[in-house]
């Protein structure tokens, strides 16, 4: 097979995963992305497998993509948080009752067909909760966006810094929380994690 050129998302999209120290308001595009959903603690035994499944389907696709004439890198793995009472302020509630997607972005080309055969490939090997990735898109629109530094359980702080910078441009959160891992927490010490974290706003209601 002759070489490919590789599409690299994350670079071709970089203005949109800036890292900033400080909270920062910017407009997200929609993307779609490979997904799959579940309920209760990130890291636990649901999460993990379903983070093999997803992973799993990323990869298979990307070769499936390739031998089609198509190369991409697969991107960072993402995640989506929500509780029954809403997407912003999940972390009040114990993670048992946490809902979320964790999602892969995706490039245009990966089609419905290539997500068909991709999908058969792994059910033929067996590998859990292959047939619950799908594709989904998202549209963020007008969002504030922060770096996150250190343990997961220590993002409520830095939650509150980006609300502080929603309500000063006389907005409210208005989505579901969005962080990108920019650090793998099997290699990583807690205090060295790099999570960017996103919340979809709007415009303030007046009282």
């Amino acid at each position: 097979m002759p070489n490919v050129e590789r599409i690299d998302l994350y670079k071709l999209n970089k203005a949109e995963y800036v890292a900033p120290r400080q909270p920062m308001l910017l407009d997200i595009q929609p993307a779609r992305y490979l997904s799959i959903t579940g309920t209760g603690r990130p890291g636990g035994e649901e999460f993990q497998v379903k983070i093999g499944a997803l992973y799993g389907m990323a990869f298979t696709l990307k070769f499936e993509s390739k031998f089609a004439g198509r190369d991409y890198a697969v991107c960072k793995l993402e995640g989506l948080y929500w509780t029954d009472q809403g997407g912003c302020d999940f972390t009040a509630l114990p993670s048992q009752q946490w809902h979320w997607d964790l999602i892969i972005r995706m490039p245009d080309f990966v089609d419905a067909a290539l997500l068909k055969a991709a999908r058969a490939k792994l059910e033929a090997k067996q590998v859990p909760h292959a047939a619950e990735v799908d594709f989904q898109t998202l549209r963020e629109g007008r969002c504030v966006q922060m770096l996150h530094l250190g343990p997961y359980d220590r993002e409520p702080e830095t939650i509150e810094k980006m609300r502080s910078c929603a309500v000063a441009a006389g907005c409210e959160f208005a989505g579901t929380h969005h962080e990108i891992y920019l650090s793998d927490p099997r290699r990583v010490a807690p205090e060295k994690l790099r999570t960017i974290l996103r919340i979809p706003v709007r415009k303030a209601k007046k009282a």
